[in-house]
This record gives C-alpha cells, structure tokens and sequence, in this order.
C-alpha cells in the first residue's frame, strides 16, 4: 500500500489544526485538575459525556448507530487500544511528571504508528515521510533532554505513557486494517462507551473519593469542563475523522505539534519559563510537519493543473 504523493484536504488541515490546540492545552489542564480528583473518576466523566453527546449528534443528524454484524470484536479491540488503555495509562502517568514532558513520552506514539503501520498495513516509510519521523522525534527528544534526570526518579510515570503511546499506535493500525462499517460520529460514540465501562467499574472498586466535580476548586473545576466538555467530544470525533482519512504515518506525524502546544502551554498554565531548546524543539517538529503536509513540487503543480 503506497501513497506516494498524499497530501490532507483543507478541511482536515482545519480540523487539525484546532485539535493541535485543544489537545495541546489539554496536557497542563488534566494535570491540575489530578491534582484534586481520582484518575479514573476523572476518566468516567470524559468518556460518559463524550460518548452520550457523541451520540446525541449521531441520531441528530441522522447517522446510523447500529454496530454491524461481526464487528463487535473488531471494534472493542479497537476501542481498548485506542480509547480505554490510553486513557488509564495517561491518567496515572501524568501526575508523576511535569504537563509537558509527559506529552512528549505520549507523542513518541508516531514512532511506534509509522513501524506498526509499516509491518501490519505495508504502508511505505517514503524518504521524505522517515525524514520528517526523524526531525520530529529529534524535536521531542530535544524538549524531553533537560528532564532526562526527572524521568529518571519516575520511571513508573515514563513507562506508563510510553506504554500509552505503543497502545494509541495500534490501536490506530488495527482500525485502519479492519475497519468498522460506521460514521465518524458513531464510530467514536461507540469507543467511548465500550472504554467507559471497565474504567468506571475500576474507579469504582479501586478508587476513593466521589464523582462529583462539584467540590472542586474554581481552576481545576474550569479545567475539568474543558477536558470532558471540549476534548472528550470535539477531540476524539475529530481525530477518529483525521485518522480515517490519511495513512497512518502521515496522520501519525501530524499530530507532533500537540506536545509541543502541551509544553508552552504548561509554561502559561504551570509559569514554566521556556528554554532555547523549546524553541529549537518547535523549529524541528514544524519543519518535520512540513516534510509530510507539504507536497513535493511536482505533485502540487500536477494537482493544480488538474483544476
């Protein structure tokens, strides 16, 4: 399977773009508002209202909702990967490190998306896709390099969102092999439901603490509302629709600027002061996007003859 000259539509460009951010921002957000509520009973919220007003779009609009007929196992394999395990690990991987530097650990997931992608759906690692994996990692490594020694005294925390970038890959992979016969909006309605049950049974039994976001403080009460209000309904409809669109090392590397939102914005957020290689981190992820978003010159001159 090759896709020699892919490029994404404007619209998805678009849809990106604002995902970049939400997620992005999303980082420093879930970790104060962990700071104050139990991992899981945070969760079941985000994938309960997700799921419930993803669906709620779905008979709006008049998208079937009905699961086809023997897809059920494909799409709770699906749905755990994707969904469920990501989820949980980021969940208790965030809190024993800083916003930023987490997200970086969970974005090491185009890695494991271009070699999955590689090996499962044979996908061709072009030279100009694994120039642009290179200087994105590079990137990530870079903005990850002075927190090295952090990592270090939390391996338990680097661990668990590597563990969740390997989970989100394939998850993306299995989903792009065998795909479920549903709309966006139904396909992601029905990913959050199937995540939500087993991690509100484990917040129920393993966690303490209520579920009501009512007793929390003003800021993290603000950041749970945009966590389960924004990014548990905008952001998975809007990267389960980028990711049914492009292969998976192209959708995979586009989503390399969301750690880096995640690390500036955790300097607003968290009054973390930038260093020269953040900076030099975001040149590097910006000019890795390009080597993929951007057609070569030959294949945008053969696109704009075609109109």
């Amino acid at each position: 399977m090759t896709f020699p000259h892919y490029r994404l539509p404007q619209s998805i460009l678009w849809l990106l773009a604002l995902l970049t951010l939400c997620w992005g921002f999303n980082w420093p957000v879930v970790k104060t508002v962990l700071t104050v509520m139990s991992p899981l009973h945070f969760r079941s919220w985000g994938l309960a209202v997700g799921a419930a007003s993803l669906f709620a779009m779905a008979r709006l609009g008049g998208l079937p909702i009905r699961v086809p007929r023997g897809a059920w196992g494909r799409l709770t394999v699906i749905s755990m990967f994707n969904v469920g395990a990501w989820n949980v690990l980021t969940a208790y991987g965030i809190p024993l490190m800083d916003s930023g530097r987490a997200a970086i650990l969970a974005y090491t997931f185009p890695v494991f998306g271009a070699l999955f992608s590689v090996w499962l759906l044979k996908e061709r690692l072009t030279l100009r896709r694994g120039a642009g994996l290179v200087l994105g990692i590079a990137g990530l490594a870079l903005l990850l390099g002075t927190e090295l020694t952090a990592v270090g005294r939390s391996p338990l925390g680097a661990l668990l969102l590597l563990g969740s970038a390997v989970s989100w890959a394939l998850g993306t992979v299995v989903m792009k092999r065998s795909p479920v016969d549903l709309p966006t909006t139904s396909f992601a309605a029905w990913q959050l439901t199937l995540s939500f049950a087993p991690v509100f049974l484990c917040a129920v039994l393993f966690e303490r603490g209520g579920f009501s976001p009512l007793p929390l403080p003003l800021w993290p009460f603000l950041g749970f509302l945009f966590s389960v209000f924004v990014c548990s309904i905008f952001c998975y409809w809007a990267w389960f629709k980028i990711a049914a669109v492009a292969p998976v090392t192209i959708s995979s590397l586009s989503t390399l600027m969301i750690p880096v939102v995640g690390v500036f914005s955790g300097m607003l957020v968290l009054s973390e002061r930038p260093q020269w290689t953040d900076y030099a981190a975001l040149a590097l992820v910006i000019t890795a996007l390009a080597s993929v978003l951007i057609p070569p010159r030959a294949a945008a001159q053969a696109a704009s003859a075609e109109f």
